[in-house]
């Protein structure tokens, strides 16, 4: 009879570890699915309604795919601010190469003050930076402007494009905790709002958005201008790429969404967001080379200190990238003289 009674409860003990273990699958269950749904809903609601169309490029006979063929993404940093949403500049301009079948990726960035002919405009010369302003007199638009100006000085399709204002910046180098920067020279820069960021060579500092902002600016003081300047922005923005794909991105991507919620557009189709981290993660950290552009300064009447590029240079990176793109432009698809010399400059445009 008590092996009877013992049978008995060790059929209810395991009746309710059951039914404690279908709970318990239960309860997570529906909190990765609870978690799932949020972070996708914050997600869909911020990139939703930061997508912006950007047309196939003209040097391309087909949209790519960014899953197994090489493409580029421009990212562009912009001065835009509350005061003039429309008007902006652009101060950062990085150009990645990325090849996922290599697994490679190489990424250029171009001085805004390379001394170019912009199109739309009539045959103005004069800075690079000023793309954006002659697309939106022209109706062609900024961000299409400035893909063309590009295209035409290296030869290669821009494919995507991710841009984000200085207030969208610094909200999300706050949000991923900062980011830290050794300085090679001593400089101080203003702070968007106020105040001064000083830095010390061989000293190591967390910055938070507004000094960082200052830090990626700086030019005046940099023994080597705007191209002391492009370096530390690769080096702030390769850091903020690798804090969005890692872990600590994911778990604070509800801060970063507010941050990038109206300072931040792009041109990807939503769906194709998992595959371009997969491809980030699956690159090498030595498998990504930055391309250094080798400029000369001038003085140019209306357009000030420039920077130009020899025309020997520009045929030196124009291979590199189409070798990594495996592209080979068309004949007629792209001036191939886009001379930057005996031109005109518009004085008012050009960021000075």
């Amino acid at each position: 009879m008590q092996r009877v009674n013992d049978s008995r409860i060790d059929r209810v003990k395991q009746k309710r570890r059951k039914k404690w273990t279908f709970r318990i699958i239960s309860i997570v269950t529906v909190l990765v699915l609870g978690f799932g749904l949020y972070f996708g809903s914050q997600i869909w609601g911020v990139f939703a309604n930061s997508g912006k169309e950007l047309k196939k490029s003209d040097l391309r006979d087909k949209e790519v795919e960014i899953k197994n063929e090489p493409f580029t993404v421009l990212l562009l940093g912009t001065d835009q601010r509350t005061t003039r949403p429309n008007d902006w500049r652009a101060d950062v301009m990085i150009l990645a190469a990325i090849n996922p079948k290599t697994k490679t990726a190489k990424v250029l960035s171009v001085p805004r003050d390379t001394y170019i002919t912009i199109p739309n405009s009539g045959g103005v010369k004069t800075k690079i930076n000023a793309a954006a302003y002659y697309g939106r007199q022209s109706g062609v638009g900024d961000v299409e402007n400035v893909r063309k100006t590009l295209e035409e000085l290296l030869h290669v399709p821009i494919d995507y494009y991710a841009r984000i204002n200085f207030q969208g910046f610094e909200d999300i180098v706050d949000a991923l905790g900062g980011i830290q920067v050794t300085p090679k020279f001593k400089f101080t820069q203003a702070m968007i709002g106020g105040g001064y960021a000083k830095f010390y060579p061989g000293n190591t500092y967390t910055l938070n958005g507004k000094k960082a902002l200052a830090y990626v600016r700086e030019r005046h003081e940099d023994p080597r201008g705007d191209l002391g300047r492009n370096e530390r922005q690769r080096e702030v923005v390769s850091q903020l790429i690798d804090k969005l794909a890692s872990f600590d991105g994911v778990t604070k991507f509800s801060e970063v969404s507010k941050a990038v919620g109206k300072n931040f557009e792009y041109s990807f189709d939503i769906t194709d967001f998992p595959a371009l981290v997969k491809i980030y993660q699956g690159i090498p950290k030595q498998n990504i080379e930055t391309i250094q552009i080798k400029v000369f300064d001038d003085k140019v009447p209306g357009s000030g200190a420039v920077l130009r590029i020899p025309e020997e240079e520009k045929q030196r990176i124009r291979q590199l990238l189409q070798q990594q793109l495996e592209y080979k432009p068309k004949e007629g698809q792209l001036n191939n003289g886009n001379s930057d010399v005996d031109g005109t400059a518009d004085s008012g445009s050009d960021g000075n």
